[in-house]
C-alpha cells in the first residue's frame, strides 16, 4: 500500500471534534510511513482546528499529507518553503447556484418540520464549493446528531426535495445529521481520482478508510468506484487499524 486515505468525522476524530492525542500518535507514524490523504465534507477551516491544530505533525510530515476538504472539490498541500497550506484547485459553485441551493433548502426543511429553531450554531454554510446543511447546527453536540435520524429518512426526503431545484448539481446525505450539495460527480470517489492524477499513485495501490462505506453512506462512492476500503465503527477502532499498517509498513 502506497498512500492511505481517510474520513474524518467519526474516522480520525469525534465528529466536529478534536483529534485524540491517541490517533494524533498514530497518524504522524503513519505519516513517516506513508502518504496520507484526510477527504471529509467538512470545509478547511474544520481541517485546521479539528485535524492539524491536534496533530504535532513535523514540516516533514505535513509534506506527505494530502488535505480535500467539502468532499475533494478543494486540494490543498502543505508547502515547507513559505511554511503554508496552499490551494492546488477549487471547484466553486456559482453565487446563482449557491443562492439557489441555499433559498431551497431553507424552504423544503421548512416545509417538512426539520428547520431547528434553536441550532447550536450554522444551519446552512456556504462553503464555496459546497452548500451544506446542518440539521441541528453546525456545533451540535454528538449525542444529538446520533438521535436526529438514525435510519437517514429525514436526510433522505429533504435530498429528494431540493434536487429538482438544482438539477445541474448533486444533493445528496453527509454526516449524521447533513446535507451536502456539490457539482455534479463530485464526492469523495472524485477526490480519490484526483488524488490518483495528482500523485501518480496507481489507485490499486491506494486505501481509504471511513465510517459510512454502506450504501447510504458519505464514504460509499469510493467504494463503488472500486477502490480497496477498511469500514471502522468510529476513531476508537481506527486507531487500531492504522497500528496494524505501521506495523505492517514498518
Amino acid at each position: 500500500m502506497r498512500l492511505v486515505a481517510f474520513d474524518l468525522d467519526d474516522t480520525l476524530a469525534p465528529s466536529k471534534s478534536a483529534l485524540p492525542e491517541s490517533m494524533a500518535n498514530q497518524l504522524r507514524a503513519l505519516l513517516d510511513c506513508v502518504p496520507v490523504c484526510v477527504i471529509s465534507g467538512g470545509e478547511f477551516g474544520q481541517f485546521r482546528t479539528q485535524l492539524l491544530d491536534n496533530l504535532g505533525a513535523s514540516s516533514s510530515e505535513l509534506k506527505n499529507l494530502h488535505l480535500m476538504p467539502t468532499c475533494g472539490t478543494r486540494y490543498y498541500r502543505w508547502d515547507e518553503q513559505d511554511a503554508q497550506w496552499e490551494q492546488v484547485y477549487a471547484n466553486d459553485l456559482t453565487r446563482e447556484q449557491r443562492e439557489r441551493a441555499i433559498a431551497s433548502l431553507e424552504r423544503h426543511a421548512r416545509e417538512q418540520g426539520v428547520w431547528e429553531a434553536h441550532p447550536w450554531g450554522e444551519i446552512i454554510e456556504d462553503r464555496g464549493s459546497q452548500i451544506t446543511f446542518s440539521a441541528l447546527g453546525q456545533q451540535a453536540p454528538l449525542e444529538a446528531k446520533r438521535a436526529w435520524d438514525p435510519d437517514g429518512t429525514k436526510k433522505a426526503a429533504l435530498r429528494d426535495a431540493v434536487q429538482p431545484d438544482v438539477p445541474e448539481l448533486d444533493v445528496r446525505g453527509g454526516g449524521s445529521t447533513s446535507v451536502d450539495i456539490t457539482t455534479r460527480g463530485i464526492d469523495k470517489a472524485y477526490g480519490m481520482d484526483k488524488l490518483v492524477e495528482e500523485t501518480g499513485i496507481p489507485a490499486s495501490e491506494m486505501l481509504f478508510i471511513g465510517d459510512r462505506l454502506d450504501p447510504e453512506g458519505n464514504d460509499y462512492p469510493v467504494k463503488a468506484a472500486g477502490y480497496a476500503t477498511r469500514a471502522v465503527s468510529g476513531w476508537e477502532e481506527c486507531v487500531e487499524v492504522i497500528r496494524e499498517l505501521v506495523d505492517s509498513l514498518s
